[in-house]
């Protein structure tokens, strides 16, 4: 349960249609060559028609496809941000962004979400971070790894904070559209069109390929501010010289062919775990969840002033793997000690049986 990859358990496979796409791209003998590092021409136009919004609308040169949502995540903060240069990332949120910044001088910092509040933003203490040298604000919705899923009231409001302060938004919509408990899902781009935004997506998550790795980056940025960035972003993709041509010559048919019922069977299959594990974690003395709404994750809270023998969630985690032989992962590592994040894409069966083994643990190890 610590591994955000749908494909573990076999239980989720992609569409046929999106494993056909990529059969047609291979037969077809057009991409096996490179192609421009910011990607071919059909896969951008593809990109464009996909996610261009009425009042934020695209052209070719406003999408970068690249290595997954990874390298779209990489190229959007060190294009936007010199050493020494600060960005705003979520707390809790995803530790990727720790291991970017770190590798360039970057410095992060973490503005609180609050788990009262379904893991909003706290609007105060994200604008009081931001000083001359802050080149972006992070937005991760859905969220990994609280599983939350932003109003769109909430979201124009972290954009007000943006426009006031005149500071663009990297917007991570990896898990768009996999939403649930009543969960609704917003691109932030749709909302406004007044604050400078790259959002950064991919196949990942909702087309269940994540090893496929292809991603993109698109500019919504109808005053032109962000022009002298996308070109030097342009410029850092040359370094890996762009990713699969295989995949984005499948492109065009895997955001087109999928049907809606592909989308609904994952999203209420998340949606029966986060329920399962809710319920039962509830019912455990000692832990306090939060239901999500999106992505692939809950998050649980750990009373430990009832576990006297565990130190915090790392060794919460550590003896319940050695006892239970369950894995999860410790929500220190999101910036929020003392939660757990539990992956909910495996088999019902499993999620039940891991619950009822975090429930004995508990039962062990909880104040006499």
């Amino acid at each position: 349960l610590n591994v955000g990859d749908p494909t573990v358990f076999g239980n989720l496979p992609p569409n046929e249609c999106i494993t056909e796409a990529v059969v047609e791209s291979v037969r077809s003998g057009k991409y096996n060559g490179y192609f421009p590092t910011v990607g071919a021409p059909a896969p951008r136009e593809a990109s464009v028609e996909a996610f261009s919004h009425p009042n934020n609308p695209l052209s070719v040169q406003d999408v970068i496809l690249t290595s997954g949502c990874a390298q779209a995540l990489e190229l959007s903060m060190t294009g936007l941000a010199d050493p020494g240069d600060n960005i705003l990332i979520p707390k809790p949120g995803f530790s990727l962004y720790g291991c970017i910044a770190g590798s360039e001088n970057i410095e992060l910092r973490s503005y609180s979400l609050m788990p009262e509040k379904s893991w909003e933003a706290d609007l105060g203490h994200l604008e009081s971070l931001i000083d001359q040298k802050t080149k972006a604000i992070v937005l991760i919705n859905p969220s990994n790894p609280c599983g939350s899923v932003y109003s769109a009231e909430h979201l124009k409001a972290i954009a007000a904070v943006a426009k006031r302060n005149y500071v663009p938004i990297i917007s991570d919509e990896i898990y768009g559209g996999m939403v649930y408990n009543g969960g609704v899902f917003h691109p932030l781009a749709s909302l406004v069109n007044d604050v400078p935004i790259i959002t950064c997506s991919g196949l990942a998550k909702r087309y269940l390929v994540p090893g496929w790795r292809l991603g993109w980056m698109l500019f919504y940025d109808p005053q032109k501010l962000l022009t002298k960035a996308r070109a030097g972003i342009g410029q850092l993709t040359t370094r890996i010289l762009g990713p699969s041509s295989v995949i984005q010559g499948a492109l065009p048919a895997i955001l087109k062919n999928p049907p809606e019922e592909f989308f609904s069977h994952t999203n209420k299959h998340l949606e029966a775990a986060s329920q399962l594990i809710f319920k039962k974690f509830s019912q455990i003395p000692g832990l306090k969840p939060v239901l999500p709404q999106g992505s692939m994750y809950l998050m649980a809270g750990i009373d430990m002033d009832l576990f006297p023998g565990i130190e915090d969630d790392l060794d919460f985690l550590s003896k319940l793997m050695a006892e239970e032989s369950v894995y999860c992962l410790p929500a220190q590592i999101f910036g929020y000690p003392n939660y757990i994040r539990i992956v909910l894409s495996g088999p019902l069966d499993k999620m039940d049986e891991a619950a009822d083994r975090i429930k004995e643990f508990c039962a062990r190890h909880i104040k006499k």
